[in-house]
């Protein structure tokens, strides 16, 4: 269930100050948005999320057209197409996280569970995250490609480019992505050692029984 304008605005000026006071996003790199019942609010183009205002954030319809606020991200395109094959969800962040963006920049052999399962949590957060190849800056077929995974995946790590999250509130969204950034950083912090996964039947029990 979407939730209404003011309160989506309100949101994403807190969640997106806190994401940017911990450093998981620097400069203008990252876009956030909320369903509404006439479309979406969206993070403006060229904007740092250390300092949004409601009065600036943009509100599209649904096909994307600005209806009030500044130009629109850019990358809502990408918003679009997940939103499209995920109605259950109700916000979307993407970012250019250290550690997430890192993991994108190097070869997947498993492109629809990209990160090793060392812990629990984001699979209990959003289970197993899809890679999708690297397209150009403003390909349309990037969007298509985050599309064509979003149905089976909540998360998505986009090659040599960074992490996009889906949740159905605000709240899981955000912890959604900082679980996915912990866990690419989990990942080097490992790979040089000998670590213990999760067997796939503890995976498995997760998925079916396990909440955050």
């Amino acid at each position: 269930m979407s939730i209404d304008e003011k309160t989506a605005k309100e949101k994403i000026v807190q969640y997106a100050r806190s994401i940017f006071e911990r450093g998981l996003t620097s400069g203008a790199s990252a876009n956030m948005s909320v369903r509404i019942d006439s479309g979406w609010v969206i993070t403006p183009t060229n904007t740092c999320f250390g300092f949004l205002r409601e009065d600036e954030l943009s509100v599209i319809d649904h096909d994307g057209n600005l209806i009030r606020g500044s130009k629109a991200s850019k990358e809502f395109t990408l918003h679009k197409a997940m939103y499209d094959k995920r109605p259950q969800d109700n916000c979307i962040i993407h970012l250019h996280s250290t550690y997430a963006t890192a993991w994108s920049c190097l070869p997947q052999e498993n492109l629809t569970d990209c990160i090793p399962t060392y812990t629990p949590y984001l699979t209990m957060r959003l289970g197993a995250i899809a890679c999708v190849p690297y397209f150009a800056p403003g390909d349309t077929g990037l969007a298509v490609a985050v599309g064509d995974v979003a149905t089976k995946h909540a998360g998505v790590i986009m090659a040599n480019h960074g992490p996009i999250v889906s949740a159905k509130t605000i709240d899981a969204c955000v912890y959604g992505m900082e679980e996915l950034e912990e866990s690419c950083k989990l990942a080097f912090m490992l790979s040089t050692k000998q670590p213990r996964l999760l067997t796939n039947s503890q995976i498995n029990h997760l998925k079916q029984n396990a909440k955050p």
